[in-house]
């Protein structure tokens, strides 16, 4: 099977999980991935949250297959030299150091672009190159916060939530796949490699669009009638946490099903489509709504949503969520139920697709990663096991002309 990145290589100077998720995903897509790691520690998720003592935890495994991995400490004039060498021959390099710090260490963008015209060089920062806080190191939940996403979640009078999807890591991630593949095409029609700098404020912002336009939209007319608190409370001047409401013009909601004081997820999303009311007050045994005007209309509607909601639950409250979902299929009403991290890994449906994958590993054994978001008519890649710590010194170095005695040399001096 022929991958469309097989004939690029790829530096991966990235650790945890923004820079490794983009470098995973060209790694499936068929490029040789080569990960840079310090001497006997490497990428700090190898130990971090780990469930088998001594071996590679979890996190670093699910953000690091198909990858080689290259000991190398670049603060050594041999480390620099080594990278060096490798770079002059590589595609994309990526990195998501610290602000700075790649500068200090004399692999900043222009140095590389003299040495490499073609190299496309990605980088993953906090926040843009002349932002205020442009400085700051970045985590997961603080970018959520700078992005938008935190003061726009949670409970209307309760404090910003952080979600648990990875909105400020692999998300950027992602982002940053998107720019490098666009600069892969771009330097087919120029020979000219560029930098992709991608920020974690900009790729939560980009997720939190909707609600950039619903700024715009309060500033304009005083209130917004999709969220929650309306017409029952007054709205500020910046856009309010939105619980459960759909977020769109059509409304939605979170119900609770049967089991939901012994299953804290045996709950169900419907959403209100104004075709299918009618299907939806035959079903909840409220048919006089048809017609009665308070709720014949989705304009009318809006003020009864409380009521409404409240009179659905009670439906929903004696069936669990399978249940619900299955009445309001053939219904052909939008509903789904709130499945946990234990359905989805064990969902069969899932791995036969492909979105569950097992891999083995060399030292763990089996586990479950997430697969390959994308389907492709025409391949289908193959996740292989992360790496082992170094495990491929000898065959990077041989191939950059060091022999077993120089090799063992620089093991010696700490440079692998």
């Amino acid at each position: 099977m022929t991958l469309p990145l097989e004939g690029i290589k790829v530096v991966d100077f990235t650790g945890v999980q923004a820079g490794p998720s983009c470098t995973q995903m060209l790694a499936w897509f068929g490029a040789d991935v080569l990960k840079i790691e310090l001497p006997g520690k490497g990428d700090v998720t190898r130990e971090q949250l780990r469930d088998i003592p001594g071996k590679d935890g979890l996190y670093f495994t699910m953000l690091n297959s198909n990858k080689r991995s290259l000991e190398l400490n670049t603060k050594m004039p041999e480390g620099k030299a080594i990278l060096t060498k490798i770079l002059k021959e590589s595609d994309i390099f990526v990195e998501n150091f610290a602000p700075g710090a790649l500068e200090r260490m004399g692999f900043d963008w222009e140095h590389l672009h003299a040495l490499n015209p073609r190299l496309i060089y990605g980088t993953v920062k906090g926040f843009p190159e002349n932002s205020p806080y442009k400085d700051l190191k970045t985590y997961e939940d603080i970018a959520q916060c700078a992005g938008g996403a935190a003061s726009t979640t949670g409970l209307v009078e309760g404090s910003p939530l952080i979600s648990a999807a990875a909105l400020g890591d692999s998300n950027t991630g992602m982002h940053l796949l998107i720019g490098i593949l666009a600069a892969l095409l771009h330097r087919e029609k120029t020979g000219k490699g560029q930098k992709v700098y991608m920020s974690m404020q900009d790729a939560v912002l980009n997720l939190v669009r909707v609600k950039i336009r619903d700024q715009q939209r309060l500033e304009r007319t005083g209130e917004l009638t999709e969220y929650p608190q309306y017409p029952h409370k007054p709205f500020g001047d910046t856009v309010p946490r939105g619980e459960n409401a759909s977020g769109s013009g059509v409304p939605g909601w979170m119900f609770k099903c049967k089991h939901w004081e012994t299953d804290s997820n045996d709950y169900v999303y419907i959403i209100l489509q104004p075709w299918g009311w009618q299907d939806v007050c035959h079903a909840i045994g409220r048919p006089e709504w048809i017609t009665d005007p308070k709720y014949a209309t989705p304009d009318a509607r809006i003020p009864h949503l409380v009521e409404i909601y409240g009179e659905i639950e009670k439906w929903t409250i004696n069936k669990d969520k399978h249940e619900i979902v299955e009445i309001m299929r053939k219904l052909e009403i939008p509903c789904g139920p709130v499945l946990t991290t234990k359905e989805l890994l064990h969902d069969q449906s899932l791995r036969e697709n492909g979105s569950i994958v097992a891999v083995e590993h060399k030292e763990r054994g089996t586990y479950y990663t997430v697969g390959c978001p994308p389907k492709f008519s025409g391949f289908t890649p193959t996740i292989t096991g992360a790496p082992l710590l170094g495990e491929h010194n000898v065959e990077v170095l041989t191939a950059l002309g060091y022999d077993m005695d120089a090799i063992a040399t620089l093991k010696d001096q700490g440079v692998i």
